[in-house]
């Protein structure tokens, strides 16, 4: 409190001061009524004065003044007429020019705004003005820091004058409070509590610049939904839809919460272990919203309800825990809309006509950001917006896009309900413009099946004349031919093998002419098969190909006929050894030291066969 006690005390010698500044016109405020909403987190001050021109010049603008501590506050103003009121008649359907101004002799203090009137006040003319002005972060949280088991208590400062560069007549001021428990509040003479209403005044000759601090603390429990950011994507397709995407990063604005968080307190006493978090917000979306989502980082959150009629769609959501002071969430919510509802044609440009803000009830937005995403092929792109915003374009690429689809961005800081009005952004776009999509889809088809056609079709083989061609088919008539004379030294083997057998037939059984007949029989076969070898050969000494692999064949051949000798030398000596009618033992020494050779060449035969099996 002693902070806010500095405070009143500082704007108290500040604005007596300004008590003795001049009187900037001959204005005078008849009659002041303000009305002050505490009801949620956003403070919203409405004043009808009654003005009247007491000199002779006549007035085309009105100054309102702010302290320093609520004009950096200020979401939203906005002034209108009365209609049918006062002597300057005007109509009270738009507001009046507001803009930012810096009148001489005053000090840093104060911001003055100054409103235009459509025609000049003149001499002895009064009217009736409606002021809305909304704040944003002007309640203060005291204590800063609450228990789960706590109430919420908030401070609010203002002055019971009316803050004006004019002398006021007569001011009354009603402050409409959240709940009838107030803990404190400034007492001044007239003042009274009556329920959740606290009154003050009426105040009469108030003197320009006049300041009277005035302190509320009360209690106010509403859920404090502020959105750090908020980015809100609306991407229009005109074959019939608009897809809106909002992204939320919100945090609970109120008293931090202390201590340890019991969710079985919550879930048994939610308004009173809880009073302040808040478990679900509210979406008023547009009439005939479809395809509604409600999603985290995480995933699908289905502790959603949705209702809605011809007027309206409510999305009620409950995000995954409830939210207490300082706590955060992140989120997101799309959903699509009808384009004739939203997209219509003027002057030869098409226009949509969306709303800037938020769905959410009563959601302070720190800053917002909206991007409008346009069909590619859109140009000559402007955007009309009823306030000030931060205006520039960027380029989104979807599927099938070539240069683009033009983006709109718009963005606002310190957004209220209040702006949740209409804006419109134009672009020019030609109709066959539509077809570019549809036709790279059939084209592109077609072309894949033409593709696939003329492959199944195309002979792709490598050309009979090119030097890659004919060397894979020297190379083929390479294997057929070594794999010809590797089957003529097999069938010589076999010969081989015949010939081994008939020599343990002539141990067994002693027929002499029957083993003499096998070996000519085999001696025939084996000169044939040396014939056949001849021609083969002489193809590989004459073909590049079989350069690395002639030697190993010449090397098999000459391997096998030395065997073959060796073999007939052997099947010799046993059959005259017969003859002679020698023992075993004699036969054994007599063929020992060919047998061995015998042995290592058929090895060495063997190995060369496995060596050109495997080519």
């Amino acid at each position: 409190m002693l902070r806010f006690a500095l405070t009143l005390l500082l704007f108290t010698l500040a604005f007596g001061v300004l008590s003795s500044s001049p009187v900037f016109s001959d204005l005078i405020l008849a009659k002041v009524d303000r009305r002050i909403d505490l009801t949620s987190q956003i403070v919203r001050i409405t004043t009808s004065l009654k003005v009247e021109n007491a000199g002779s010049n006549p007035i085309s603008e009105i100054l309102l003044s702010f302290p320093e501590n609520q004009a950096k506050h200020l979401a939203y103003l906005t002034a209108t007429l009365n209609e049918g009121k006062g002597k300057g008649k005007a109509s009270s359907g738009a507001g009046l020019p507001t803009e930012v101004v810096i009148p001489k002799d005053v000090p840093d203090s104060l911001t003055f705004y100054s409103l235009s009137l459509p025609k000049g006040l003149g001499k002895g003319e009064s009217l009736l003005l409606d002021v809305l002005a909304v704040f944003t972060h002007a309640l203060e949280p005291f204590p800063e820091k609450i228990s789960q088991a706590d109430i919420q208590l908030l401070l609010f400062q203002d002055t019971a004058h009316f803050l004006s560069p004019y002398k006021v007549m007569v001011q009354s001021l009603a402050v409409k409070l959240p709940e009838a428990r107030v803990e404190s509040y400034t007492k001044l003479e007239g003042t009274k509590l009556s329920g959740s209403e606290l009154k003050y005044g009426p105040f009469h000759n108030i003197p320009p610049f006049s300041y009277l601090p005035i302190i509320i603390h009360f209690e106010n429990n509403q859920p404090f939904a502020v959105a750090e950011e908020l980015v809100r994507e609306i991407e229009i397709s005109h074959w019939g839809n608009v897809q809106v995407t909002e992204h939320y990063n919100l945090f609970h604005g109120g008293a931090k919460s202390k201590g340890e968080f019991s969710r079985l307190d919550y879930q048994a006493r939610p308004y009173v272990r809880g009073a302040s978090a808040f478990r679900r917000l509210v979406a008023r979306l547009p009439p005939r919203a479809h395809s509604v989502y409600y999603r985290d980082e995480i995933g699908n959150i289905s502790t959603s309800s949705l209702w809605g009629d011809s007027k309206k769609t409510e999305l009620e959501i409950e995000p995954r825990y409830p939210l207490f002071g300082g706590w955060r969430t992140a989120f997101t919510i799309g959903y699509g809309l009808p384009l004739r509802d939203f997209l219509f044609e003027s002057d030869g440009k098409r226009f949509l006509n969306f709303s800037f803000g938020s769905p959410i009830n009563e959601l302070v937005i720190d800053t917002l950001i909206v991007k409008v995403v346009l069909p590619e092929g859109s140009k000559d792109i402007s955007a009309s917006v009823p306030f000030p915003v931060k205006q520039w374009q960027e380029t989104k690429f979807s599927h099938l896009d070539l240069v683009g689809r033009p983006v709109v961005v718009l963005e606002k800081n310190n957004v209220v309900p209040e702006h949740n009005e209409h804006f419109q952004v134009y672009y020019k776009f030609n109709s066959l413009s539509m077809l570019r999509e549809p036709l790279m889809l059939i084209f592109g088809f077609f072309f894949l099946f033409v593709a696939c056609i003329v492959y199944m079709h195309a002979d792709l083989s490598i050309s009979k004349s090119s030097a890659s061609y004919l060397a894979k088919v020297q190379w083929e008539e390479v294997q057929a031919t070594v794999q010809q004379i590797h089957n003529i030294i097999s069938h010589c083997l076999t010969a081989h093998d015949k010939l081994e057998a008939s020599l343990r037939d002539l141990s067994r059984t002693g027929d002499v002419q029957a083993c003499k007949a096998t070996r000519k029989s085999v001696d025939s076969l084996l000169k044939g098969v040396s014939k056949d070898l001849k021609p083969l050969v002489t193809f590989l000494q004459s073909s590049p190909q079989a350069a690395h692999i002639l030697p190993k064949v010449e090397e098999l051949i000459a391997k096998e006929r030395d065997l073959q000798e060796r073999l007939m030398a052997k099947h010799t000596t046993v059959v005259d050894c017969y003859e002679k009618k020698l023992g075993g033992r004699e036969i054994e020494n007599r063929i020992a030291s060919n047998q061995q050779k015998i042995t290592s060449l058929r090895q060495e035969v063997d190995d060369l066969m496995d060596f050109i099996d495997e080519i």
